[in-house]
């Protein structure tokens, strides 16, 4: 048994992994599981809303909370608000009492942006990130920037934190090399954070608050499972704005 896993970091454990990632079978009508991991529904969710949450929020929530540190009255930015993590940590970084800039490339998904609670947008397909959040906060840059794409917008994202400021990512959908200027990261004092997924009291600790209505899952659209490969066209168009469902039949 590893430290972390009886110290209840789970995603710290060696043995900790994915179904659909580590572990296969997830594209089933019945999927096995260790009952330990078995979690409650929030009352008043259906199953589809239920099957939005876990991964996203999960992640979101250990990002902002436990590695960023996110406080109230912070700025903070959300790249790619049209994905799943984008628009459970849009909520969060609300909850939490901090405004939120959100970016996405489709006009249309940051309206639905600014529906969940961001405060600000970018579009960042024709816009700069940096100098329209540099705009936004008066030159000084964001606290906390909550990256998950990588190479296609990582300069920019650092160019937008401030002094002090921390940049948490769990993802790399543009590739995984980035390049990093070590001198503006110290001169800084700036943080560079990876995040990956969460631990189950993260998860006890965000479900409570569905069932208060303080947060919301966000579903695109739903797939019979027999429709698994349309639901992957539909993700890799770009064009959803939050969590694509594949429903068992």
């Amino acid at each position: 048994m590893y430290p972390q896993c009886v110290a209840g970091d789970d995603n710290y454990c060696n043995g900790y992994g994915i179904v659909g990632a580590k572990i296969l079978g997830g594209n089933a009508q019945y999927v096995k599981v260790p009952r330990v991991n078995l979690m409650p529904m929030p009352a008043g969710i259906s199953y589809t809303e239920a099957a939005a949450i876990p991964l996203v929020f999960l992640t979101a929530w250990h990002m902002l909370i436990d590695r960023a540190r996110l406080k109230p009255g912070e700025d903070l930015l959300v790249i790619g608000a049209g994905s799943g993590v984008g628009s459970a940590a849009i909520q969060i970084g609300k909850l939490l009492g901090a405004r939120v800039i959100a970016t996405a490339s489709l006009d249309a998904n940051l309206a639905k942006a600014k529906e969940l609670g961001a405060d600000d947008t970018i579009n960042h397909a024709s816009q700069d990130i940096a100098q329209e959040v540099r705009k936004l906060t008066d030159k000084k840059g964001v606290e906390v920037v909550f990256e998950h794409v990588g190479p296609a917008v990582w300069d920019k994202c650092i160019a937008a934190i401030a002094k002090a400021g921390r940049l948490v990512t769990c993802g790399a959908t543009t590739g995984s090399n980035v390049q990093l200027n070590v001198t503006l990261l110290f001169g800084r004092q700036q943080s560079l954070l990876g995040s990956f997924m969460g631990t189950k009291s993260d998860l006890l600790e965000v479900l409570p608050f569905f069932s208060q209505k303080k947060l919301k899952p966000v579903v695109d659209s739903v797939f019979p499972l027999k429709d698994t490969a349309a639901a992957h066209e539909r993700l890799e168009s770009r064009g959803q704005f939050g969590k694509v469902v594949v429903a068992p039949e």
